[in-house]
């Protein structure tokens, strides 16, 4: 019963973001923005994965630290790179 309601909470929140999407007449431009940004997040954690400069340091590509990066930018890879040296 559980599973049903949240898979049509599902649904129904998908179909209104698609509606909002193209009433709003927000277009296709909004995608190559974040595409953009997805990608320069993965090639920031990249650099710092295999630049060699810190050699003890490597921040995994998983989905929360690249929706990190994708929303703060460069301070975002500046603000893993300290987490995990300050907690690891």
């Amino acid at each position: 019963m559980l599973r049903t309601v949240a898979m049509g909470v599902l649904i129904l929140s998908g179909l209104l973001l698609i509606l909002i999407v193209f009433r709003k007449k927000l277009g296709w431009a909004w995608i190559s923005v974040f595409g953009t940004h997805l990608i320069l997040a993965a090639i920031g954690i990249y650099i710092v994965n295999f630049s060699g400069i810190l050699t003890d340091v490597y921040i995994p590509l998983n989905p929360t630290t690249i929706g990190a990066v994708t929303i703060l930018g460069l301070p975002g890879v500046l603000m893993l790179l300290g987490l995990k040296l300050t907690l690891f």
